[in-house]
């Protein structure tokens, strides 16, 4: 294990050398057809989507990504094994979720694939006892991450420079405001200081992200960092669906719904997800706001550890957890690096010539990564860890602190993007 962990690089690290190396056997010649899910009766799912050729390039596109997800296991330090046993399963059941995600009846009412990704997960996990061996192969945050950095392939730079400046005044605003919020909810309920400063980082910058960070940050209890974690994952599910309906319903532009969805929704798998339920616009302008969040993160947990440092709790006393500058580097979540990257490469390096070859198949590629991903979070999630803590109090205080976070988040996107 110490030899694994030895040669082990950080995830973000891994994906943006993974999404790298994707774009470049594209570009280099090695281009993906794109598989065919649309059909409308059984007898086109047959002869089209269950059709030899078609299944021959689903096959196809699974060794690929099968050998990127290797290479993923294997810069990150984890067991080849699991991942050869548990990889196929995702893929499988990420499939038959792209088959009912391409019937023309679901794309009339805009159910996008991870919906069904995400859905079919939950019912496997919540109904039957996953081995651990398949746990252990879950990797949706490596998934999510590798779609987002060819996402940025399809993003203008000039439209990052323009919502990014946007969006990390929006993110400043909320951040702060609903930072102190839950902060100070979490404390009238007495709720105890770990919890708090895990739930107020969560629900304020970027869930599942922020909470990781301000547990490293104060030497958190890990079982507290799974129930903040469970609590993220569970209330994304209903706000990704449920948000964009409510922005359709109020007349909301896609520009201000995505900066809305981007500042509220906290996980960056859910905010691709919500944004691609509403259009291409929103998915950009989300996904870019989400990013300037992220971007705070290691501001974030840099003030967090000067905080627990210089305050009375016990294990502020070690000298290991005093703060350095570094912090702010070890915090920041690179893969932003790659989503750039990839942005400036495709703005700026490339001829259109290029580009247009290989655009459908990095979009396909990209989608697939994220529906990838939402299987493995309906994998991974069990509605009863929030039952099985004998107080509710911090669910509560989650609940209430997001959804003052939805109000602040909507009035400030509607003044900044409107």
């Amino acid at each position: 294990m110490s030899e694994n962990n030895k040669f082990a690089l950080h995830e973000d690290w891994v994906v943006v050398i993974l999404g790298a190396l994707i774009i470049a056997v594209s570009i280099g010649g090695l281009i993906l057809p794109v598989p065919a899910f649309s059909w409308s009766n059984a007898s086109e799912l047959s002869q089209t989507v269950l059709e030899p050729a078609n299944l021959g390039i689903i096959a196809t596109q699974f060794l690929f990504v099968l050998v990127i997800a290797l290479i993923g296991a294997l810069l990150t330090g984890k067991p080849l094994k699991n991942y050869l046993l548990g990889f196929p399963i995702v893929y499988i059941i990420t499939m038959f979720a792209l088959i009912l995600a391409g019937n023309d009846q679901v794309k009339a009412i805009n159910l996008e694939a991870v919906i069904f990704s995400l859905g079919l997960g939950l019912i496997i996990s919540n109904f039957f006892k996953l081995p651990e061996w398949l746990k252990s192969s879950l990797s949706t945050e490596l998934f999510v991450k590798i779609g987002l950095v060819l996402l940025g392939t399809g993003v203008i730079f000039t439209d990052i420079l323009k919502a990014g400046s946007l969006g990390l005044i929006q993110a400043l605003v909320v951040v702060v405001s609903v930072w102190y919020f839950a902060y100070w909810l979490c404390k009238k309920l007495k709720i105890d200081d770990e919890l708090t400063m895990m739930i107020s980082s969560a629900v304020s910058i970027c869930g599942v992200s922020a909470a990781i960070a301000t547990s490293g940050a104060i030497k958190g209890d890990s079982k507290k960092l799974s129930y903040v974690i469970s609590m993220v994952l569970i209330t994304a599910i209903p706000m990704m669906v449920f948000m964009p309906m409510i922005a359709n319903a109020l007349g909301l532009s896609q520009e201000v719904t995505g900066a809305w969805l981007g500042g509220s929704i906290d996980t960056t798998g859910a905010v691709v997800a919500s944004g691609s339920l509403v259009g291409e616009e929103a998915l950009k302008i989300s996904t870019i706001v989400k990013f300037s969040q992220n971007v705070l993160l290691g501001l974030a947990a840099f003030a967090i550890s000067v905080f627990w440092t210089y305050t009375k709790h016990d294990n502020a006393k070690d000298p290991d957890t005093k703060p350095t500058l570094g912090v702010i580097w070890d915090r920041f979540p690179k893969f932003v690096l790659g989503f750039v990257g990839a942005s400036l490469l495709f703005s700026f390096v490339l001829d259109s010539e290029t580009t247009g070859a290989v655009k459908g198949s990095l979009k396909n590629l990209q989608g697939l990564w994220f529906a990838l991903a939402f299987t493995s979070i309906g994998l991974e999630t069990n509605f009863a860890d929030l039952f099985n803590k004998q107080s509710k109090k911090p669910f509560y205080a989650f609940l209430v602190a997001q959804g003052f976070n939805v109000v602040v988040t909507l009035i400030v996107a509607l003044l900044l993007f409107n």
